[in-house]
């Protein structure tokens, strides 16, 4: 329960500033307490993303998203309950009041299994052309293309070894021997690495079906040609909160169209002139977490992508959930993005800074 204090934040903070306690420290989780440290309500990282999703500004108070009746537990009980009761509700942190519900601490599942390696496999997509890099992908695979001082899938790696994963499998088809070449079985980064080749085309989502066997916790997968500070763990406990067979990171995009748009109605008459709107959506980011009975969907030896993969999850009414990434994300598919990987590299992955 070690620098619990930190969590705590008034009523009157903004989700904003909220987060950047969330962010700052690694119980991932605040919690918003009155003047006499009586316990309000929590937010974690799972309640800003739904917030975000929902279109409520991050300088809204942090009441409008915080869980009002939050699991708690009291002085007294044992690790054995604040497990049990973690474990029933699907909790990774529970604050602890006293009879008067003021915080007096803060249990963390972590602390109490005394585990901080990540169990769960990661799968990183990285047989592609590349065709759209040409000609640098001419005798280079994309995911080995340099991004600061080291290839762009090394940097892949290095951010989910950071964050205590450790067993991982490459998808490998265009020039995949530079990939085995570099990356070996992995013991050089203290990992365990391992290969799917692609002896064809499989897509997105194909390759999964080469896994040896199936896991038995969530699979993380990943395109191998992305630049991103995600926090994995976050979006594991987001997906276990969601109850989900499987979830998909997606990030916000906007345009604005040039022209000035026309509403009509009974066929002639102006209603309504909106001058240049800009419209707002969010598109898929490429990052994935799936549940083991997913696989079942994947047809052995067959080229399908993983939004084919998720349709099919929908129309077995299996439970989907989305994970808005706040976090720096940029796909390296045009030399402009590239370029601007680049120019960012230094300050974006050679400091602790986030999105917000």
């Amino acid at each position: 329960m070690k620098d619990w204090e930190k969590t705590l934040v008034s009523p009157s903070s903004s989700i904003v500033d909220t987060l950047k306690i969330i962010d700052s420290g690694a119980m991932q989780i605040a919690l918003v307490v009155d003047e006499d440290n009586r316990l309000l309500g929590t937010v974690t990282d799972g309640d800003v993303r739904r917030c975000i999703l929902k279109g409520i500004s991050l300088e809204s108070p942090v009441t409008e998203i915080m869980k009002k009746t939050p699991v708690v537990a009291t002085v007294g009980q044992t690790r054995e309950d604040i497990l049990k009761m973690m474990r029933n509700k699907g909790k990774k942190q529970i604050p602890v009041v006293d009879q008067n519900g003021c915080v007096v601490g803060l249990e963390l599942l972590d602390e109490l299994l005394q585990t901080g390696a990540m169990e769960n496999w990661v799968v990183i997509m990285a047989g592609g052309l590349g065709t759209r890099l040409k000609p640098l992908t001419d005798h280079c695979p994309k995911p080995m293309v340099k991004i600061g001082s080291k290839p762009l899938l090394e940097t892949i790696l290095n951010s989910f070894i950071d964050q205590g994963f450790s067993k991982f499998f490459i998808a490998v088809n265009y020039m995949a021997e530079i990939i085995k070449k570099h990356f070996g079985d992995g013991s050089q980064w203290g990992v365990e690495i391992n290969y799917l080749t692609e002896e064809k085309k499989m897509g997105t989502a194909g390759a999964l079906g080469l896994l040896p066997e199936k896991p038995d916790k969530p699979l993380l997968v990943m395109n191998g040609d992305l630049l991103t500070k995600v926090n994995y763990k976050q979006l594991l406990d987001y997906h276990s909160e969601s109850r989900a067979v499987a979830t998909m990171c997606v990030r916000e995009y906007s345009f604005q169209l040039p022209y000035g748009v026309i509403k009509i109605e009974n066929g002639r008459r102006i209603r309504e002139i909106e001058e240049k709107p800009v419209h707002h959506f969010f598109v898929n980011a490429g990052i994935y977490v799936l549940e083991p009975q997913v696989l079942q969907y994947l047809p052995a030896d067959t080229c399908i992508d993983m939004t084919t993969l998720f349709e099919r999850i929908i129309e077995q009414k299996l439970e989907t959930s989305v994970f808005p990434i706040r976090e720096y994300w940029i796909d390296i598919g045009y030399h402009e993005e590239l370029e601007r990987a680049n120019a960012e590299f230094d300050s974006i992955f050679e400091s602790t800074g986030g999105e917000w």
